[in-house]
């Protein structure tokens, strides 16, 4: 098993799940979160002067699935997420060993 985590913009986020969710990838963990990667925040001019905006509103989903769909899963973040412009996100896959289920004795090694 794998974990997908996608940096994505807010904007982006019924896209990527509604487009998931057809590709029978239904479960999916949201989060709202704050940073800031290559772009390190944007400048934004006001009539007052300039301000810097350090840390910018991203979504972080974060999606469990089998090794085999991995490929899928990420070639549907990216074309769902995709403005084409900086701050797009980030898509990391991390190994999960184990999962289990709180209200049965269920339990999954990956």
């Amino acid at each position: 098993m794998k974990m997908i985590v996608a940096i994505i913009r807010p904007e982006k986020v019924d896209d990527v799940v509604d487009a998931l969710e057809a590709q029978n990838i239904p479960g999916v963990t949201i989060t709202d979160v704050r940073g800031r990667g290559e772009q390190r925040g944007i400048c934004l001019q006001y009539r007052a002067g300039q301000v810097q905006i350090h840390t910018l509103p991203k979504t972080k989903l974060e999606i469990v699935i089998p090794d085999k769909d991995v490929d899928t899963t990420i070639k549907t973040i990216r074309e769902h997420a995709r403005t084409g412009k900086k701050g797009d996100g980030r898509i990391f896959v991390l190994p999960v060993e184990a999962a289990a289920w709180v209200r049965t004795d269920d339990f999954i090694v990956g």
